[in-house]
């Protein structure tokens, strides 16, 4: 063990052989925007062995107050690519791989499976469930946060414990996000720094153990708070996402894009309508697919659709 682990390893709680798990351990973290970059920072500094970060975007001027990793020369350029360059000069010891790709129904399964834990840091819903979904099935711990404007909060689900549904099964999305309603970098700090000491906390194998706690945090009142759900039961009737190559010939496929943002839908003879004419849709026989660019308003419409009764729902993000 080098001197660079000295202050941690003398802790009674890690130790030469909790730094040597850390050293062994490999996280999938989704998302190198606000939350990922203090989840990778100090994952890193920790010497955790292999970090796999999965990220689609790219480094826009607007995400440099609330996102560190990054610089002026970074921007246009892939996140992961960025994020991987710092860390290594940060830590060259640890293994960075990258994949610059949405997640998906069709890469999940595959991202999951290589890793010891996953942390979740995409800041959107349906990559939450969709991860939740994977990591209950798999039995993989997911380490899940999200920050809008001076609220957020972090949990531990799956991996033994209930999942992220388990919690949240009819979450209600009002589809706001940090360009629209705002956000202030120092609660994503926050946040992010929790979701990275609940993942190191799961690694070590501490106890009592992070499972089935959710802690809040509002930065506007310098207060936490949150509530445990050890034992809470899974729900039935979940509405997964799907890949689109899933849709069945006899399914009634809406998609929730505008005119203006998708003039063409994918799909042959799809319906085109938004979250608030959802309930134009009537309730029809077969499986209805609601599909849209992140999946937020699929989730929106799903919700209103099984408030009516239609439950044979399935959702679709196209990217």
């Amino acid at each position: 063990m080098t001197n660079r682990y000295a202050r941690q390893a003398v802790l009674p709680e890690i130790g030469e052989a909790g730094q040597a798990r850390l050293a062994a351990a490999s996280v999938l973290v989704v998302g190198a925007g606000g939350l990922g970059c203090p989840v990778l920072q100090y994952l890193a500094g920790a010497g955790v062995g292999r970090l796999t970060i999965v990220d689609h975007d790219t480094v826009e001027e607007t995400n440099l107050h609330r996102q560190p990793l990054y610089g002026m020369p970074d921007i246009g350029k892939p996140k992961v690519e960025a994020a991987r360059a710092v860390l290594q000069r940060f830590n060259p010891g640890v293994r960075i791989d990258t994949v610059a790709e949405r997640l998906t129904p069709q890469n999940a399964r595959r991202l999951v499976a290589d890793a010891d834990i996953v942390v979740d840091a995409a800041d959107s819903f349906a990559v939450t469930y969709m991860l939740s979904d994977v990591c209950h099935a798999m039995a993989k711990p997911l380490v899940s946060a999200s920050v809008i404007g001076m609220m957020g909060y972090a949990g531990a689900f799956c991996g033994g414990g209930p999942s992220y549904r388990a919690v949240f099964p009819e979450v209600s999305v009002d589809g706001g996000t940090c360009a629209t309603v705002g956000v202030i970098g120092t609660a994503v700090a926050v946040l992010g720094g929790l979701q990275a000491h609940l993942a190191l906390h799961l690694l070590l194998g501490l106890e009592p153990t992070v499972l089935g706690r959710v802690i809040t945090f509002d930065a506007r009142r310098l207060a936490f708070g949150g509530f445990g759900f050890e034992g809470s039961p899974e729900p039935e009737g979940q509405v997964a996402f799907i890949a689109p190559d899933a849709v069945r010939p006899d399914d009634v496929v809406v998609d929730l894009r505008g005119l203006d943002e998708a003039p063409v839908s994918p799909f042959a003879g799809a319906r085109r309508l938004v979250v608030d004419t959802i309930d134009e849709l009537g309730t029809p026989d077969g499986r209805v697919v609601l599909a849209c660019r992140s999946g937020q308003r699929a989730l929106m419409a799903a919700d209103r659709l099984r408030e009516r009764g239609v439950t044979n729902l399935a959702l679709i993000a196209l990217g």
